[in-house]
């Protein structure tokens, strides 16, 4: 579904991403793992072409090359992203932030698609109010259902559990599941929660200092690797 060749990125004269090859199986969760600072956010962010990359090939899908790519081609090509943050808009009510998903949209569907209320009712009984009327978790509800309006191929979802109440977190990973078997949707997560990871991902993909350190299939995400990768 993606495949990522010797990307390289840079903030000034910070090197970020250091010649960084990823493979993302279809119709899987891979989860980027590693410490504060190793540029998972900035790789999630070149993938959607909001920070430049210096060389390297991103190829999606049917072998579609997206480092050339406007950011708004990219979602027309049908990545659905979820960055840190959620990024809501708060004066917006809920239906209202959804349907600005529908520009994205190239077969001009101008409703919003009923998969989107059944996955989160929440957004549903809740479409008149603001958006930043919401709690963190409905608005991290409301930034996945407004990726998910363009029925995306790939879903990406940076830190899609942060600071939010455990119910929810389980809400979302059942919900990517779901994505998954029911859809067969791809999904690319920046995840720092380890249960959440062991449960609902396929795939690992550990990063340290701008590039892959170790990966493989969830089970193999070993206490030893953890501890030399992962922990603080």
């Amino acid at each position: 579904m993606l495949t990522i060749d010797k990307l390289n990125q840079f903030y000034g004269e910070s090197h970020t991403l250091w010649d960084l090859d990823l493979e993302v199986p279809a119709g899987q969760c891979t989860c980027v793992m590693g410490r504060n600072g190793v540029g998972k956010t900035t790789l999630m962010k070149a993938i959607m072409g909001e920070e430049p990359v210096s060389g390297g090939n991103i190829r999606y899908a049917d072998d579609v090359e997206l480092t050339r790519r406007r950011v708004e081609d990219r979602s027309r090509l049908g990545i659905g992203y979820v960055p840190q943050g959620r990024q809501i808009f708060p004066l917006l009510t809920v239906e209202e932030n959804l349907r600005t998903g529908l520009a994205a949209r190239s077969d001009g569907l101008r409703g919003i698609p009923p998969r989107i209320y059944e996955l989160f009712p929440v957004l549903e009984e809740m479409k008149h109010r603001r958006g930043g009327d919401l709690s963190g978790g409905q608005q991290q509800q409301l930034a996945i259902g407004r990726a998910l309006v363009i029925e995306p191929r790939l879903l990406i979802l940076d830190e899609p559990g942060e600071g939010i109440q455990p119910n929810i977190v389980t809400l979302i990973g059942e919900v990517i599941r779901r994505l998954i078997a029911e859809d067969g949707l791809t999904v690319l997560l920046v995840e720092q929660k380890l249960p959440f990871a062991r449960k609902y991902a396929d795939r690992f993909v550990i990063m340290d200092r701008g590039r892959p350190v170790a990966r493989g299939d969830i089970g193999e995400l070993s206490d030893g690797l953890i501890k030399e990768h992962l922990t603080v």
